[in-house]
């Protein structure tokens, strides 16, 4: 294994139950640890036996995020990009699954010269050895575990660590464990029991925490932080708590008022510049002032009761509303109700912006449809992003371009108008996982459109996640009945953008710009779409 030279780690983990933030904790400790003058990198270790998330239901795992270089990724990793500066890539998330497919591999090559192949330390140093590649050169690398202490399937990921802390010694290593403390109504108090237990399960183990953050729905006391201090012999000053708050990007600056950076970097022993937090007071002060401009964006997709599944998306969607002080509320619209509904624009008349996601499958698609036409027939801004543009295309090829039964071969095979169909990549591709069009990619954009305005540059690079694309052999009947093709592939044979002039705010992309976006710099796209909706409420209202 590589030795790590100059970085030094740190380990978040989790106990009680999963869903705890322990990536926003993360990625809250990397974005403080910027501002004072240190890089950082941010690894999240999976312990499910897939490969990676990329054949996963949205309702099982969330958000699939993907990296620049094509990676199906955890969700977490978007918080770790959008907190901090990192420019995630593959080796920023592996899951057990990938662990043992390269160990077997090896095996079988004869690599391991006949020895029985074990946990320890066959798969505990694979695990190491990731971890080192992740973090790269970075002076701090912060890894969280995924799953819970206790949990069998994390058991080789906790070991590796107890390994690498041990071995690296206290002032280059660190534990954060992140743990529950509930609040029992019925006897109208908070209980430390499942931290202790969590923490016991983590001493057992043979890793003793050296911070402890407390989730809990309201403020932890200082008596109840000194009791959880004693049983679990972490100081009193480094058991902090983080309640509940309104916004995720409250926590840099909550965490910095209770003095975690500073406990850090004392335990680290590192010299580093005074913290510089105006961006983040920036957004707090936004946040503060939004109540007073609302603005509500109707989101049709499939998967509304599960709302992790659209996790970057609602994130640009709140970025963009940073941007302009105003309050983004996010109204989920089921589209298979969208599609029963006897009025499909009463179901959208109190909103303001209209926003078709990506997704896969047939389920809600001719809801989806509905949610176009309606914002297209009645001037309401419409954002389409990846299937969202595909919709948007085959709403206008019905409605607009007289092509009766127009689809996509997704959902029709034999639509007589496949206005949108597979990639020719595509069509002989039998495995599912790792093998849609991933990552990033060039695009062109049309001068004087409403993209190139947006982004204020000619040419552009995105992140992409799909098997289908615009037909290349209606664009011709489409630009004749008005729609804008405004970004190309640089090669022209694939349409990345499309829009709809005359129209107040309609646009569509291939890509998914939402994995760009951050609270300190909005995704353009997603500025422009908020400040749409803006003027279309004002104009309406």
């Amino acid at each position: 294994m590589r030795p790590l030279e100059h970085t030094k780690l740190i380990f978040v983990t989790g106990g009680v139950i999963s869903g705890l933030g322990k990536g926003i904790t993360a990625a809250s400790i990397g974005a403080l640890l910027e501002s004072r003058g240190l890089s950082v990198n941010l690894v999240k270790m999976d312990p499910y036996i897939n490969v990676d998330p990329g054949t996963m239901n949205p309702y099982q795992h969330g958000e699939v995020y993907v990296t620049e270089d094509g990676a199906e990724t955890d969700l977490d990793l978007g918080h770790y990009e959008r907190f901090t500066s990192c420019t995630i890539v593959r080796a920023n998330n592996f899951t057990t699954g990938q662990v043992y497919d390269s160990i077997l591999a090896k095996e079988r090559k004869g690599e391991f010269l006949g020895k029985t192949v074990q946990v320890i330390p066959h798969i505990t140093n694979a695990i190491r050895e990731r971890i080192v590649a992740g973090v790269g050169k970075a002076d701090i690398g912060i890894v969280e575990v995924g799953g819970t202490v206790g949990d069998i399937e994390s058991l080789p990921f906790l070991e590796a660590i107890r390994q690498m802390k041990l071995q690296m010694g206290p002032a280059n290593a660190l534990n954060v464990h992140v743990t529950l403390v509930p609040y029992i109504k019925a006897a109208g108090e908070l209980k430390s029991k499942p931290t202790q237990h969590s923490v016991h399960k983590l001493r057992e183990i043979g890793i003793q925490p050296d911070m402890i953050v407390l989730r809990a729905e309201r403020e932890v006391p200082l008596e109840m932080r000194e009791k959880i201090s004693l049983f679990t012999n972490v100081p009193t000053d480094r058991v902090v708590e983080c309640r509940d708050l309104d916004s995720v990007y409250r926590i840099p600056l909550y965490f910095h008022e209770q003095g975690v950076d500073q406990r850090i970097i004392e335990m680290l022993q590192i010299w580093s510049a005074r913290p510089r937090l105006e961006a983040w007071q920036r957004i707090v002060a936004a946040l503060d002032g939004a109540d007073s401009n609302p603005v509500t964006i109707g989101i049709a997709g499939k998967y509304v009761e599960q709302q992790e599944s659209y996790k970057s998306l609602t994130e640009a969607l709140i970025h963009a509303g940073i941007e302009h002080h105003a309050r983004v509320n996010l109204e989920y619209v089921n589209t298979e109700e969208l599609e029963a509904a006897s009025d499909p624009h009463a179901v959208l008349a109190h909103v303001d912006g209209v926003l078709v996601p990506g997704g896969f499958g047939k389920r809600g698609i001719e809801g989806k449809i509905r949610a176009v036409q309606v914002a297209r027939e009645r001037g309401i801004p419409y954002f389409g992003i990846c299937l969202g543009m595909q919709i948007a295309s085959i709403e206008f090829a019905r409605h607009v371009c007289g092509l009766k039964g127009a689809n996509s071969t997704e959902f029709d095979e034999a639509t007589p108008h496949p206005v949108i169909d597979l990639m020719r990549e595509q069509r002989d591709v039998t495995d599912l996982g790792a093998t849609m069009r991933l990552g990033a990619y060039a695009h062109v954009l049309k001068p004087g459109s409403l993209a190139e305005k947006l982004y204020g540059v000619p040419a552009i690079s995105e992140r992409h996640r799909h098997r289908y694309e615009f037909n290349n052999d209606y664009r011709g009947l489409f630009e004749e009945k008005g729609l804008c093709f405004s970004g190309e592939s640089p090669d022209r044979g694939l349409v990345e953008i499309v829009e709809l002039p005359g129209h107040p705010w309609f646009l569509g992309c291939q890509f998914h710009p939402e994995f760009k976006s951050k609270p300190t710099a909005p995704h353009p796209i997603f500025a422009g779409f908020v400040k749409a909706a803006l003027e279309y409420r004002a104009r309406t209202r």
